[in-house]
Parts: C-alpha cells; structure tokens; sequence
C-alpha cells in the first residue's frame, strides 16, 4: 500500500453562519490521482485552497508528511511580477537558480584563493552543490520548460511576452505550466482544463497520467476525470463520499451505494411505521408493557436519513418551425478580420452543407477561427471571401461564449421579460427550472457568477424557439449535473446544432459530425462523434483496439454481479499482448445508520465479522491489482525488446495472478451481498 503524504481529519468550514461543509476526512498516498467532483458552490476550491494553507478551516485538521512538497493551481491566475512567460516559468526551478548562483560564486572563489585549506573547503561544497543540481535536474531545466509550454499551447513567439499584458486565460496556462514544472509530492489543480484547447488537453493527460507524484484535481470535464484519475471524492450537502474509482466507475458505484441506502431507509421507516401503530393501538390496553417496551427500543432507533439528490435544471427546448432538409451551406468560405486593406485570415472552409437533425461540433486549436467562424455565420463579421446562406425556414439562435448576449446592467428576471413579454410569476418560475430561487432573480447580471451567467443565457436560448442552434462552448461553467442536463435536452432536441466545444464528453454523446481545423487552418469534415474522428485519424493503435474488443467480449459473457469493477483484465491468455491496467474499483460496502444493536449482539457480532472479512478481500484484491498492473508494465517492456522467453514466463505469471483475483473478486461479490441483506434484516 502506498504511504500516507497528506490526512484531512473532521475538517469544517463556515463562512459566517453559512456551513460550506463539515466532517470531511480522506488520506492522500504517496503517488495518488485523485479527482473532486460536486456542483458549484459546495466548497471543492475552498477546500483546495485549505490543505495548500491559503486558507483556514473552522474546525478539523490538515497534516502532512514532513518536507511535503505541494504546489497549488488556483482557477484564475494572478501574477505581481514583471517576468516574461519563460522566466515565470523557470521560476518553478527557484531553489536550482540558487544553486546554480552558488556554484558560480564558488568558482569565482577558486579561482582567486590560494589557501590550501580553503580551496579544500570550497571543492567540497562546490561537488556537493554540484551533485544536487544535477540530481535535481538542473541541466535539463531549459529543456523541460520548453517541453511543457509547447504542450500548453505556447510556441517560440509567445515566450517574452510579459505576463501582466496575457489574457486570463493565457496566464492560467503559464500558472499551469510553473506547477508542473515544480514537480512537488502534491499537486493541487483546480480546472486546469479551463481554457486549453484539445491539443493542450490531450498533452495534460499524458503529462498527468505519467506523473509520478500525487495529485488532487477539481474539474468538471468527465472525459478528463476518467482518464487521469484512479479515485474520486464526490463533495456535496457539505459532506464528501470516497469511491475508489474513476469517474466512469465513480458514477456506478455511486447508484449502487444511493439505490442502497435507499432501500435501507424505506425498509427502516416501514418498521417505524409499524411499531408506532402497534404502540398507537396496545399503549393502553393488555399489551401495554410490550408497547411501551417497542417505544423505547423505538426512541433508541439511530435514524437513517433519506439520500439526498442535487436539485437539477429542468431544460426543455422546443422548435417552433420545421426547416427544409438544408439548414446551412458555404461556398469556400475565408474567415478573418479586415483591417482597412490588410486582412487577416484564420480558416478557410471548403463547400459544406448542414442538413436537417445534424448534429455537428466543431474543433480546433484556440485562436484558430472557431467563434470567429460563428459570428460570421450570425453577420457579426463579414467573411473575407465566400458566402454562407441558411435553408428554407431556418431560424438560428446564438449562444455567445462570452455571454455577450446578456445586458450586463439588466436583472435576470429582466432579461427574460426583455427577450419574451410574459407574467413576472411565468418568468420566476422559468428562472426558478434553471436555479435561480426568490431574491436571485432580482440579481444584476454583472453580479451574477459564470455558472449563473450560463445558466441564465440558456434560460434565454429556450425562449427563442429556434429550429438551428448555434452554440459556442455552452458547457463552460456549468458543474457536471447541469452538463449532463443540458446533454440530455439537447439529445431530445428536433432542430439541427452547431456546438463549438472542448469537452469531450459532450462531443461524443451528441456529435453526429464533427469538422475540425487542421494545422494548416482548414476545415476538414468527419463523419462520427470525436471518439470515431480520433480513430479516423489514426489516434488509437491497433494494440488498443485490440484491447478494447477483448474487454467488451469479456463484458458481455461475464455476468455482471461478478464484477465489482469495470476493467477486469481477460481471463485468457495473452499471447505476448500487455493486458490492460487493473483499475481499483472496490466500493466500501459498511452501512450506514445502523439500528443500535442492543438485545442482537449476535447479529452485531457477525455484521462486524462479515465487515472485518470484506475490508481483508478489498486489501488483498488492492495488492493483486498492483501486481497485476507491475506486471503488465514488465510485459509491456519485454515485448518491445523481443525477449520472448522473459514475456512466456510473465504472460504465465499474469494468468496465475489473475485466476487468483477472480476468486478474490467473487468473495468480494458475497461478502458485500451479505452485509447488504444484515442490514436491511436490522432495520
């Protein structure tokens, strides 16, 4: 088991009389990848921002290892200095330029003094500080700075410019940027995918994945959860949940424990019900002491809670007009700006077409047209060259990335009633389907957050009725529940879209094209959603796909109450093929609200043994998955150097291992099923 570096203990926070959250404990492990999630505003950056010792809880404790190195990444960036990009990155390897200072002092020292003892002296410090500045990856700081900020987004043009004149976004990117190259114990990252393009995105999951210190990241990009993190600690009602998985298994293992303890406290308030009937109807009469009796077991009763759900938007977008079958074309369109007689162009486009029902999302790295593109469709900005024309009956509606089509001086009650003459009571209970409760409609938009701000311009995008919705990155802001909402609206949708987006996610469930802006600043159109475009471009080898067709045979003749995680490896042979990365997916199954366990010590006695049992399989099944996976990583080397008779003994080696952990798995699967059944026979 990977040592403990950071334990958070009953931490709590208050903001005034306001509780953010309460009770919130978890250990991180040496090597950790870890992923906050929540809707917004339950205290996830708060909570960052204590264990990095900005700021104070009102109750608990945060301790750490001793020397612990932590580098925290807050939303938005703020820099004092007067550094241009390279040097506000190269400040991450501070304590290395100290270094790298001293030696030069000792080197202009040696070359002056002839004192035997001194320059005895000197040579001794100066091979020691030698030492930890080559340990310390000293001579590789230009290059690893490099590295990092091509990944982000920045190239040679970018590097001295000062950070005080980048835009928000682009100092992020460079507060990114040093935190990575810091390379501490822990990371603490929150959003970090805000304001990177797919490209950038792509090289922070590598960077990420092959990290090999711990991380704790907030972000609501799913895609991005899935990929980089192994654990998820689920953050709302100002309590936090641990699951052991990432946010795909996260979402499973999640219904499993709320469908759960569902169950446990309906079958409870069943009993409740019967045993208040029973004293209602024998208080008084020959069974009084056994009425009496139930009533005081009945005050004992620790009460189970009802499970909460997050309040969701309630979205409905609806089409007024039926379009013709072509809703948009463009004849080689050139998009840019003219500036008097000189022109700056940022994509061109070939002859397109969009029909009816399409679905179309579209790509590209930032700076590279996209929004421009956008405006130019809706004759904010005229096109270079070419020509666009909407089909019979086309409506089109815009949603501005920016939210530039909210007053900023108008209320958000206001806004409605600006956009669609209605009752006031009409338009609360509009704004009340989107979140906004009592007083905030009366809120200034300028006062409102970027959350708000979204949520209040799809309010607005659903008043205009549009057969064409043309959306530029409309899940910026929006926490996971109100993305996953929108999706769902969108997919019901009869009109035709037109998204620009980076998440992932989103892509894939809606896409039915995709057109992306290659290197060379065209629009190239791909039938499919992204994951089908990144396989049309080569991006997934034939070994992973491989894998993938392996994995999804295994799902379907396993039976699924066998299988406590999604990504068991294949129970056949290898064949010399490096197996997939076991990931620990092991929900700890121990009741909550028990009923106090007088008069059953039987009963209490065998609960804890079932429980003492299951958290025995759960630690041995954590140590086979990573023999598993150290093994498939000695697979996967082996096979790259051609030693054949070293990849026959480990490919027999993960066989063994892994029929070992199936009975494990299967135990697993028993012993959570009975301290299901006890504690539901409890109550």
């Amino acid at each position: 088991m990977p040592a403990t570096i950071l334990t958070v203990t009953d931490l709590e926070k208050r903001y005034i009389s306001d509780l953010i959250f309460s009770g919130v404990s978890f250990q991180v492990g040496e090597a950790e990848h870890i992923g906050i999630v929540g809707p917004n505003g339950v205290g996830k950056s708060t909570l960052l921002k204590i264990i990095a010792g900005i700021e104070h809880p009102s109750g608990g404790t945060v301790s750490s290892m001793r020397g612990l190195r932590i580098a925290y990444l807050a939303q938005e960036a703020r820099f004092t200095s007067d550094r241009d990009v390279l040097e506000e990155a190269q400040d991450a390897f501070a304590p290395l330029h100290i270094l790298r200072a001293r030696m030069t002092e000792i080197e202009h020292a040696l070359s002056e003094t002839t004192d035997d003892a001194a320059l005895e002296r000197l040579m001794t410090e100066y091979d020691a500080a030698s030492v930890a500045f080559e340990t310390g990856g000293g001579y590789d700081i230009e290059h690893r700075t490099e590295a990092v900020l091509h990944g982000l987004g920045f190239d040679e043009s970018n590097w001295h410019m000062k950070v005080q004149t980048l835009s928000g976004g682009q100092k992020t990117r460079v507060a990114l940027a040093k935190a990575l190259l810091e390379a501490p114990d822990l990371l603490l990252l929150d959003e970090p995918t805000n304001h990177l393009d797919l490209a950038a995105l792509e090289w922070l999951e590598g960077f990420l994945i092959a990290h090999r210190g711990a991380f704790v990241v907030v972000s609501h990009d799913r895609y991005f959860l899935d990929k980089v993190t192994g654990r998820t600690l689920d953050l709302t009602f100002g309590r936090l949940e641990d699951y052991p998985a990432g946010y795909g298994r996260y979402l499973t293992l999640r219904e499993e424990r709320m469908t759960r303890r569902l169950k446990e406290y309906e079958a409870q308030q069943a009993i409740i019900a019967h045993t208040e009937e029973f004293i209602r109807k024998y208080k008084a009469g020959q069974r009084a002491k056994e009425a009496r009796g139930r009533a005081t077991r009945l005050a004992r009763l620790e009460r189970i809670e009802r499970p909460q759900e997050s309040e969701k938007l309630r979205l409905s977008i609806n089409a007024d007009l039926r379009s013709g079958r072509v809703v948009l074309g463009t004849d080689k369109l050139r998009i840019g700006y003219k500036n008097g007689a000189q022109e700056t162009e940022l994509l061109r486009t070939p002859e397109l077409e969009i029909e009816r029902g399409d679905r179309v999302a579209l790509i590209g790295p930032n700076g590279g047209g996209k929004t421009t593109f956008l405006r130019t469709l809706m004759d904010e900005i005229k096109a270079l060259t070419g020509r666009f024309y909407f089909g019979t009956n086309v409506r089109p509606a815009y949603y501005a990335q920016g939210h530039d089509q909210l007053n900023l001086s108008r209320t958000a009650l206001e806004t409605i009633l600006d956009a669609y003459p209605m009752e006031e009571q009409a338009a609360r209970t509009l704004l009340g389907r989107f979140l906004f409760s009592e007083d905030d409609v009366f809120k200034l938009v300028s006062a409102l957050s970027g959350g708000e701000r979204s949520r209040l311009a799809l309010a607005k995008l659903t008043l205009a009725r549009a057969n064409f919705l043309i959306l530029d990155e409309p899940t910026n802001h929006l926490d996971i529940q109100a993305r996953e909402a929108l999706e769902g609206v969108l997919d019901e949708y009869d009109g035709t879209l037109l998204i620009v987006s980076h998440d992932r996610f989103f892509i894939d469930r809606l896409a039915t094209q995709v057109w992306a802006i290659g290197d060379d600043r065209r629009l190239a159109p791909h039938i499919g959603n992204y994951t089908d475009y990144v396989r049309a471009a080569g991006g997934r080898s034939e070994k992973e796909k491989r894998d993938e067709r392996k994995e999804e045979k295994r799902e379907k003749a396993a039976p699924r109450a066998a299988r406590p995680t999604a990504h068991t490896p294949d129970n056949g042979k290898t064949n010399g093929a490096t197996p997939k990365r076991v990931e620990n997916t092991r929900a700890a199954v121990i009741p909550n609200g028990t009923v106090d366990g007088r008069g059953r010590g039987g009963e209490d006695r065998r609960r804890r043994e079932r429980q003492k049992q299951l958290a025995e399989a759960e630690k041995q099944i954590g140590a086979w998955e990573e023999r598993l996976n150290r093994i498939g990583d000695e697979m996967e080397t082996a096979g790259a150097s051609g030693q054949i008779d070293r990849l026959t003994q480990l490919s027999q080696e993960y066989d063994r291992l892994h029929e070992q952990l199936e009975g494990l798995y299967s135990r697993w699967s028993q012993l959570t099923a009975e301290i299901d059944e006890m504690a539901t026979m409890s109550v």
